[in-house]
């Protein structure tokens, strides 16, 4: 399985104002500092919870399809899906039609649910099945819920007051008690 990043979101979501206001910052003088602690604090949250907080494009690669009638995505929650596609032997792709699946894209975890009898055919042994998706909360800012977008403020103060290199693991690198609980709510059980 591969997932690959197709259309990154557009917009962070928190701009450089607020969190140079949240730092309490004057001048321009840390802007590229502020943005690179924006992206990572939203890489971070991302991969953490299995989240897509702004609108992007995703393509998701499989070998097979799964033995149920459900197949799980890695990220959510998803707006929409923008074609399936099974690879014949040539290479060719063959979409599958928009009736032969139905999306859950607010489930934990999302599900692409096919509606035929069986899943079609894959002509290839491996990366043989292409979905392309588009995941976030919405293209907006504000689209992101609150407490996320509170956790990414509070990240990116940790990171701004703790520069200095440290060793994973010690006390300084820890994310801090309130980024965690504030994003407890939008974590999966695992099991």
């Amino acid at each position: 399985m591969a997932l690959v990043l197709v259309t990154p979101p557009v917009i962070e979501p928190v701009s450089i104002a607020e969190a140079k206001s949240h730092l309490r910052l004057d001048g321009s003088a840390d802007d590229i500092l502020v943005a690179s602690l924006i992206l990572t604090s939203r890489l971070h949250i991302e991969a953490a919870l299995g989240l897509a907080l702004v609108t992007q494009g995703w393509k998701l690669v499989l070998d097979r399809w799964p033995k149920s009638d459900c197949l799980a995505l890695p990220l959510r929650p998803v707006q929409s899906i923008t074609s399936v596609a099974v690879l014949t032997a040539d290479g060719s792709p063959d979409v599958l039609a928009p009736s032969s699946f139905v999306l859950d894209g607010g489930g934990a975890p999302p599900r692409l649910v096919r509606t035929g009898a069986a899943w079609p055919t894959v002509g290839r042994a491996a990366a043989g099945i292409e979905i392309d998706f588009v995941a976030g909360f919405g293209a907006a800012a504000a689209d992101v819920p609150a407490p996320i977008r509170q956790a990414l403020l509070l990240l990116i103060a940790h990171w701004y007051e703790h520069r200095d290199p440290i060793e994973i693991g010690s006390a300084e690198s820890a994310v801090p008690r309130a980024v965690s609980e504030l994003l407890l709510p939008y974590r999966t059980a695992r099991l």
